[in-house]
């Protein structure tokens, strides 16, 4: 008993450098000066061929101001937007959330790979950098990450966009404003969400990690996928790697897919992929028809 005495104290001693918020936060792993996109030479999630390249006509980087309820002032966020600008009032638009690490400059490869569903540039693709990530002003919270894809989906909606045809898509730490902003009360309804390798809740995270004390001890994150999906009655997509050893399947995803409470919902559990590896376990093609069949039946 008094060892265990010991240990907790030796927790709490510590627990300012035992943050689960700054491992779910990691950004800006690399520097950067100004985004590269095809010619950012650094590492990037995966690599694709020429077939799936942009045209540099349909490629646009700009900034957004975001500002949440409790927030005096704005902090300035980067964009991209892959397609035509003009045509946000008739085409349907996928909301890209990226994962908890680097930048847009690393995830290109992911918004270049869902630009090319079913066919190139069909549906038009949003990403940002969160606040303290890539170019992005600001410092990284829970709340920032929910009010700076707001900003993004109130931009699309001064564009023409309305929710039937918004898609949100998140990956690993993009779930959670993914799910969030899924399950209503913010400036868009999406009529569809997808979620790749998606984790349960911050809690669960600490558990994972075989920390056997309450997740408050070890994180302020009051994130909750496994709750708010829930909430979330559109059309659900999950697809998660069975070998994902950040985010466990069974722990995470397989929870968050059977606590969804809505009509239509899809799965696919990947043998062999890791957290990162979905799509070239896949192979490109096949997600890509995968992705584009859920959103263009449902």
């Amino acid at each position: 008993m008094k060892q265990v005495v010991v240990i907790i104290v030796i927790l709490l001693g510590f627990t300012g450098c035992l943050r689960l918020d700054d491992n779910l936060f990691n950004p800006n792993t690399t520097k950067i000066t100004e985004y590269k996109l095809d010619n950012y030479t650094g590492e990037t999630d995966f690599v694709l061929d020429a077939s799936f390249k942009i045209a540099d006509s349909l490629i646009h980087l700009f900034e957004l101001a975001s500002q949440g309820p409790d927030e005096a002032v704005s902090t300035r966020i980067q964009a991209i937007y892959i397609g035509d600008i003009n045509r946000i009032a008739t085409d349907t638009v996928i909301m890209y959330c990226h994962g908890n690490a680097e930048h847009m400059d690393f995830y290109w490869p992911r918004a270049k790979l869902l630009a090319n569903t079913q066919s190139k540039n069909r549906f038009g693709v949003l990403m940002i950098d969160y606040r303290g990530y890539g170019l992005s002003e600001g410092k990284p919270t829970e709340d920032g990450l929910y009010a700076d894809v707001d900003a993004a989906l109130k931009w699309l909606k001064n564009k023409g966009l309305v929710d039937s045809r918004l898609v949100m898509y998140g990956f690993s730490m993009g779930s959670a404003p993914a799910t969030k902003l899924s399950a209503g009360g913010y400036s868009m309804l999406p009529s569809k969400l997808l979620l790749e390798a998606p984790f349960a809740s911050a809690e669960v995270m600490v558990q994972d990690a075989s920390l056997a004390m309450p997740g408050a001890f070890f994180t302020d994150l009051k994130i909750n996928n496994a709750e708010q999906i829930k909430n979330v009655q559109q059309p659900f997509f999950w697809i998660h790697g069975e070998n994902d050893h950040f985010l466990n399947i069974n722990t995470h995803g397989a929870v968050v897919y059977n606590n969804y409470n809505g009509t239509n919902k899809e799965a696919h559990r990947i043998t062999g992929a890791e957290h990162s590896t979905i799509p070239q376990t896949v192979g490109f093609r096949e997600y890509l028809t995968w992705v584009g069949e859920f959103i263009t039946q449902h």
